[in-house]
């Protein structure tokens, strides 16, 4: 059984939810789905330009598990990128 998920803070509520390539009708598109945990954990890294450990602080999680919400988010963020694929922010 695995281990139960924690509570995360996030302070970041996106009005925007859907980022899409122009000129590719939505219908046509693959769909890249992040999580808010790792659009705040953006946020703070990239926006906010805090350490790693102030992130992790902030966000009430461990510095390693911080690091692979962070990496996910920048592996899913490339992908979409690359593959001109949608992004959606998905809210809880």
């Amino acid at each position: 059984m695995p281990r139960p998920r924690l509570c995360r803070r996030i302070r970041f509520d996106p009005e925007v939810v859907y980022f899409k390539p122009r000129g590719v009708p939505m219908s046509c598109l693959k769909i890249v789905e992040l999580t808010l945990e790792e659009v705040e954990a953006l946020r703070l890294k990239n926006i906010q330009n805090l350490s790693q450990v102030e992130c992790a602080e902030k966000m009430h999680t461990s510095q390693s598990t911080f690091q692979r919400i962070l990496t996910s988010a920048y592996q899913k963020i490339s992908t979409a990128l690359i593959e001109g694929r949608a992004i959606k922010i998905l809210k809880n």
